[in-house]
């Protein structure tokens, strides 16, 4: 059964899934706060793996690029929940409240961490809009955001220079990021967001540093990995294509084949 990913309304969204669902990449626009109801989520980025066990409250930051895996408790359901808390409201939020930051986030890239019974109570205030039983407001809904800003910000001050960074993403060392995120299946024009540059900056710098078109970069690089994998792990090939960005199996062994001269299963 493929799990399901609900909208309850315009920020607040509700991933439910009954057993072991493999999510696709997914590039981050907007900070979010989660809440992890039941199972547990293991999040593949670019500093490593991250595990959101149950009853976790996880704060994850604007521009990355995420891919995930849930996994159902014993009781046989995942459940998590997330709002966005976006750019707009956030704005408006540090304009009423005269918030100015005069340094970046110095912490690690990924927050997650118990809630207090402030948190935990305010994602259970979810609940009725998760079951249907209540529908928000426009007006409600932009409540129910700030009111999670106020928790965040009462539970570790220093998040402010989180939340309310406004600037652009700057120029990223593009060789450093592309090694750290050529497994990500997503398209050339979010590797050039995501590095701060504009889609023909980002093809230009890119053929300078690697010699290459991005596309044809990062097929060999996935192909190169690919090929250690199997000959220096023992690992097959249908364990972790998808993982190395391959769409479908067969595409891969054809592409394997048409690099190295051999199957997989001659290496």
């Amino acid at each position: 059964m493929e799990g399901k990913r609900e909208i309850i309304f315009d920020r607040l969204v509700y991933s439910c899934a009954f057993e072991k669902h493999r999510g696709y990449e997914e590039f981050i626009p907007e900070h979010f706060l989660g809440f992890q109801l039941s199972g547990e989520t293991h999040a593949f980025h670019a500093d490593g793996n991250t595990v959101i066990p149950e009853s976790t409250v996880v704060l994850v930051r604007k521009n990355q690029l995420i891919r995930t895996v849930k996994y159902p408790s014993k009781s046989g359901k995942y459940q998590f929940l997330s709002i966005t808390l976006d750019k707009e409201t956030l704005q408006q939020y540090a304009i009423e409240n005269k918030i100015v930051i005069e340094n970046h986030y110095k912490g690690k890239q990924k927050l997650f961490f118990e809630p207090d019974d402030f948190l935990q109570n305010y994602f259970i205030s979810l609940s009725p809009y998760v079951n249907k039983k209540k529908e928000a407001t426009p007006r409600l809904a932009d409540l129910k955001i700030r009111e999670a800003i106020e928790l965040l910000l009462q539970s570790n001050p220093d998040f402010k220079q989180i939340l309310f960074d406004f600037s652009e993403p700057y120029k990223m060392d593009l060789e450093e990021f592309m090694n750290q995120n050529y497994m990500f299946n997503v398209s050339v024009e979010s590797f050039a967001s995501l590095t701060g540059r504009s889609l023909s900056g980002f093809k230009r710098d890119f053929t300078k540093i690697f010699g290459s078109t991005p596309k044809q970069w990062l097929r060999e690089k996935r192909l190169d990995e690919a090929y250690y994998l199997i000959k220096y792990k023992q690992q097959k090939a249908a364990d972790f294509y998808l993982d190395l960005g391959f769409e479908n199996l067969s595409h891969f062994y054809f592409s394997f084949k048409q690099k190295f001269g051999l199957t997989t299963s001659e290496i």
